[in-house]
């Protein structure tokens, strides 16, 4: 994708002008690498809490 090709569709998906686009200075990035390491199962989800598993399993602990 061109600099003026990106500047239309994004002018097009917002409704501003291509010169306001322009301006804005929106630019095409490559998407980054992520480090994958060996026992990358461990990594496939991200890193949540569930608060409310958490909250009940301290109330457990407390008792």
């Amino acid at each position: 994708m061109t600099q003026s090709e990106l500047n239309q569709a994004v002018a097009d998906a917002t409704g501003e002008s291509v010169s306001t686009i322009r301006r804005r200075g929106f630019s095409v990035v490559t998407p980054l690498t992520v480090f994958q390491p060996d026992d990358a199962e461990d990594y496939a989800l991200p890193s949540v809490v569930d608060w409310d598993a958490l909250e009940r399993q301290q109330r457990r602990s407390a008792a």
